[in-house]
């Protein structure tokens, strides 16, 4: 039997000696699909003693972790979600104390610490700002997993170096870390840590492995007798159980409903009457049907008859539909929604009648610059929509385009997007990367790194390269290059042309667009959008490319070449003197 992400908690907080308790602390375990997609987070703030706000501050800093995070689109990996929901706090709670009688003396304002662990299939993502420390347990020993951000003056004076509310941004310390079944983990304020040894700690986390709360209290306890006289908090977090490779998880569908079979033109299924059947192919087959309630067209696609034993392709069916729901924008094929219940595994998504881009070259195999233009910048206004919910299309091709009859152009087929959200909530064996087409496909790809927006870039350059001349900016060397000396190698051909009018500023654009070197590539598709229609000036009158760019060897050649007639010369002078 499967089994998803399993954990126990045990928590303690008491004031101490203090005459107020200042720390804040929490633990959100959520049911699925969130404990797939946002996962397990252990949350810990913890007031400064200067400021009677701080609990306040501390408060608001979990509640607004805990309820906030949650809230973050699934496609968004945890780093960002979080940081983006604890940036947010820091900036509330610093306005809070730019508007209170606190103003120029923010050690009295909402100031507080931060600390907190998200766990997400078999990861921790450890994000912490302040003083409190997060540990792991290691045998009898603690490893200590965060900085103190505390700057030392003298034995008795130190201050925050780092702490929510005191500036309007704020440095958040991040970490990943695999995680194994058994591991511990253990958050703890000043007021705990700096009274108890680590063996204590072990000796307590082992003596009460059945009752983690007791074992919390415990550690509290000690650090009181040993004279703590600040609050004690204590959170303790044990795995349990690690989600395997079968865990639904995100896409509980793909193993619940049956499989539909193949559709035939005036039947009726699922409320959808078929016309006829619009595009086959070895990952899916794709009918035009009419909602028989709304008479409105749409696009009905089922799995492919040869892949329905394939679990992980039905996970990347699914995920096409999945994606197109939270994307928004009019240059993305978007999905129809769903009313009725769903009988059968199948997607519906709305109907374009149009061409593909494919077709449109074949139709305007000299297309006036301006036309390439709008089809470009439609383009990247969909590509920017996939990477605000940081995904990447990966198969971005002339046949994964469509422009309508209205001219709008249109994104299509998802079926290679990776998104971070998702790629994280799969454990390492069950992740696959689906790369597109190869003449359009980055060459990072195809040497086994990691892809970036700007991958899709060059696909947008490419297929921008191809409209305007008809071919591809390397030929077929690219899709040949399997290596780092091979990519090295390549040498873009240039797009001006004799029979075609293309501005030199325009060859510029595209030869940087589709640098080998991602580095090397514009750091946004707006530069390289701007580009297209404004002439960049280190385009106009563009300087020779040095030797050892255009070609490193016959530049090292000759540079030997050099040395050795300067080390002969001299032997000569030399031998001449004597």
């Amino acid at each position: 039997m499967s089994r998803g992400l399993q954990v126990s908690v045990g928590q303690y907080s008491d004031k101490g000696r203090k005459p107020a308790n200042q720390d804040f602390h929490g633990v959100l375990i959520p049911a699925e699909p969130l404990l797939s997609s946002k996962g397990i987070a252990i949350v810990l703030a913890d007031g400064i003693s200067s400021s009677d706000v701080s609990h306040i501050a501390s408060e608001s800093a979990v509640k607004s972790f805990l309820t906030d995070y949650y809230c973050t689109s699934e496609s968004w990996s945890v780093k960002t979600s979080a940081q983006r929901v604890i940036a947010a706090t820091n900036s509330w709670l610093h306005s809070q104390t730019r508007r209170s009688q606190y103003a120029y003396d923010r050690d009295k304002g909402y100031v507080c610490t931060l600390s907190a662990i998200v766990i997400k299939s078999t990861t921790a993502h450890i994000f912490h700002v302040g003083d409190c420390r997060i540990y792991r347990l290691a045998g009898n020993s603690l490893e200590q997993l965060t900085d103190d951000h505390r700057v030392i003056i003298s034995e008795e004076q130190t201050y925050l170096g780092r702490a929510l509310g005191i500036n309007p941004q704020i440095e958040i310390d991040y970490q990943a870390l695999q995680v194994e079944k058994g591991d511990v983990f253990l958050l703890a304020t000043d007021g705990a840590y700096e009274h108890v040894s680590d063996r204590l700690i072990a000796t307590s986390l082992r003596d009460h492995a059945d009752n983690l709360d007791k074992a919390a209290s415990v550690i509290a306890g000690k650090a009181y007798e040993q004279g703590s006289t600040d609050n004690l908090t204590v959170q303790i977090v044990r795995i349990d159980g690690l989600p395997d490779n079968e865990a639904g998880g995100i896409f509980p569908q793909a193993t619940e409903l049956p499989l539909p079979p193949l559709l035939e033109p005036r039947m009726v299924f699922d409320g959808y009457r078929i016309v006829r059947e619009i595009h086959s192919s070895s990952r899916s087959h794709i009918y035009l049907g009419v909602d028989i309630e709304s008479d409105t067209p749409v696009a009905i696609k089922i799995p492919s008859i040869d892949l329905r034993d394939d679990a992980t392709y039905l996970k990347r069916f699914l995920m096409e539909e999945w994606i197109a729901r939270r994307i928004d924008s009019p240059h993305v094929l978007k999905p129809r929604l769903q009313f009725r219940k769903r009988n059968y595994l199948y997607v519906v998504m709305e109907f374009i009648e149009g061409q593909t881009l494919t077709q449109w070259m074949f139709d305007n195999p000299g297309p006036d610059l301006e036309a390439v233009r709008r089809i470009v910048e439609q383009i990247a206004r969909g590509l920017r929509a996939f990477h605000r919910m940081e995904m990447l299309h990966q198969d971005l091709r002339p046949d994964n385009i469509i422009i309508d009859q209205t001219r709008t152009v249109k994104i299509i087929d998802f079926g290679s997007t990776k998104v971070a959200g998702v790629a994280e909530a799969s454990p390492p064996t069950d992740q696959h990367d689906m790369l597109g087409t190869v003449q359009y496909t980055a060459p990072e790809y195809l040497l086994g790194e990691g892809g970036s927006p700007r991958s899709d870039m060059f696909s947008l350059g490419v297929i921008t390269y191809q409209m305007l001349t008809g071919k591809l900016p390397y030929g077929a060397d690219a899709a040949r290059a399997r290596t780092k000396s091979q990519v090295r190698k390549l040498r873009y051909n240039s797009a001006l042309d004799e029979d075609r009018e293309i501005p030199v500023w325009i060859d510029g654009a595209l030869r940087k667009a589709v640098h080998p070197d991602p580095y090397k590539r514009y750091e946004s598709l707006s530069e390289y959008v701007f580009d297209l229609r404004q002439p960049n000036p280190s385009y106009l009158n563009p300087s020779v490319t040095p030797l050892i760019e255009r070609n490193p060897l016959l530049f090292w050649k000759c540079t030997t070449a050099i040395l050795a007639c300067i080390v002969v010369a001299l032997l000569a002078i030399h031998h001449g003197a004597r």
